[in-house]
C-alpha cells in the first residue's frame, strides 16, 4: 500500500479537503499512473452531494484522468513507464458476460467497478482522480495519443466518450442533422465531435449567450429554447437529438423536433424523475433512448479520433484549492467549458 495525497469529501455535501488515501501495491497486471490532470464532471457534484442516492465516504471524485505511467506489473504488456495514459469512469468489470466480451464493459451484467464511489474486487472503496497517483489494471487504461495535450485530453475520458458513443451508434455523419441540447461541459465536446463526424450540427440552449462560442466550435446553427418560435421553426428537423443536460425537460416539445424515425438520446442524468408523454412518440415512430459512457475499445477509438481531428476540451485549469469554488461555478453554469485540476497542486 502507498499513501497518496488527494482531495476528498469527508461526508455528503461537505466541502472537499486535502487528505491522504491508500493505493494498493502494483500487482502483476497493474499500472501505476502519476496523475497530471483531472477533470471536474457535473457527476462528481451529483455524487458528492448524494443527488443520485446514498454514496460512499470519504469520497475522492474524479473520472477524467490523464497522466504518465510510473510503474508496471510484471505481467503488463500494453504499457511501459513513461507512456501517456488515461483512465475514465470505470476501472474493472466482470470480464465474463456477453457485454464485457464484446468490449461493452460499461454495460457489464454485474455492473462495472466505477473509478470512484465504487467497491473493487478486493472489497475496498475506489478513489478517483482528485489525487496524485492511481493504480489500475492495464485492461482499463487507455493510451492518450501524442497529438493531444494531457490537460485538454482529460475531460475526453468522460465528456468525450459520453458524447462520441451515441453519436457513432446513431450514425451521426454526412447528411444527418444533429441537435445538441445544452452547451456546457458535455455539450461543447459533443458539438466538436458531431462536426468532425460530418453532421450538420445545431445547438439548442436556453439562451444565445454562448452562440459565438458554439459557432466557433463547430455548430452550424444555434437556437434559444427559451424562445417558443424555436420549436415552431425546427419542427420535424432532426435525425438525432443528443440531450446533455441534467435537468428535466419538456420532452414532448423536444420530440416534436425529430424527423420520422428520429431519436432523442439522453446522456445527462437528472436527480429527479422525468415524465415522457407517449403520445409525443407515436406520430413519426420517434424514439427516446439513453447512452452510458463507452467500452474500453471505443474509448481508445474516441481518443484516436480526437487526436486525428486536433480536438480537445475547452478548459479552465485550476489548482486543487479552487475545487470547492469550481463546484459552485459549475452549478451556476459559470465555466467555459470544463474545469481541469492541475494535480501537482494537491
Amino acid at each position: 500500500m502507498t499513501s497518496v495525497a488527494a482531495y476528498a469529501a469527508p461526508a455528503p455535501k461537505a466541502p472537499l479537503e486535502r487528505t491522504t488515501i491508500e493505493r494498493r501495491a502494483v500487482g502483476e497486471f497493474d499500472v501505476l499512473i502519476d496523475i497530471k490532470f483531472a477533470g471536474i464532471c457535473h457527476s462528481d457534484i451529483h455524487q458528492v452531494r448524494e443527488g443520485w442516492g446514498k454514496a460512499i465516504f470519504p469520497m475522492v471524485p474524479g473520472h477524467e484522468i490523464a497522466g504518465i505511467v510510473a510503474e508496471v506489473g510484471s505481467g503488463v504488456t500494453k504499457y511501459a513507464v513513461g507512456d501517456r495514459v488515461g483512465v475514465g469512469c470505470m476501472v474493472d468489470s466482470c470480464r465474463e458476460c456477453d457485454n464485457c466480451k464484446a468490449g461493452l464493459q460499461q454495460y457489464c451484467d454485474q455492473r462495472p467497478t466505477m473509478t470512484y464511489n465504487g467497491i473493487g474486487k478486493d472489497g475496498r472503496p475506489t478513489y478517483g482522480g482528485y489525487s496524485q497517483k492511481i493504480v489500475v489494471d492495464e485492461n482499463y487504461v487507455v493510451r492518450i495519443p501524442d497529438g493531444l495535450a494531457l490537460d485538454v485530453a482529460a475531460p475526453l475520458l468522460c465528456a468525450g466518450i459520453t458524447t462520441y458513443s451515441p453519436l457513432k451508434h446513431w450514425n451521426a455523419g454526412p447528411g444527418k442533422k444533429v441537435a445538441v441540447v445544452g452547451f456546457g461541459g458535455l455539450g461543447h465536446v459533443g458539438v466538436k465531435i458531431a462536426h468532425a463526424l460530418g453532421a450538420e450540427v445545431t445547438v439548442l440552449s436556453q439562451s444565445l449567450r454562448k452562440k459565438d462560442d458554439g459557432l466557433k466550435l463547430g455548430a452550424d446553427h444555434y437556437h434559444a429554447t427559451s424562445d417558443p418560435k424555436t420549436f415552431e421553426d425546427l419542427k420535424g428537423t432532426f435525425d438525432l437529438i443528443l440531450n446533455t443536460v441534467s435537468a428535466p425537460l419538456d420532452f414532448a416539445a423536444f420530440l416534436s423536433l425529430l424527423r420520422t424515425d428520429g431519436a432523442m438520446v439522453n446522456v445527462g442524468l437528472p436527480e429527479e424523475p422525468v415524465q415522457i408523454v407517449l403520445q409525443s412518440l407515436f406520430g413519426n415512430r420517434r424514439s427516446v433512448s439513453s447512452s452510458s459512457i463507452g467500452g474500453i475499445p471505443e474509448t481508445q477509438e474516441m481518443l484516436d479520433f480526437c487526436a486525428e481531428h486536433n480536438l480537445g476540451a475547452e478548459i479552465e485549469l485550476i489548482g486543487a484549492s479552487e475545487i470547492n469554488d469550481a463546484y459552485e461555478r459549475v452549478l451556476a453554469s459559470d465555466v467555459r467549458y470544463r474545469f481541469v485540476i492541475d494535480t501537482a497542486t494537491i
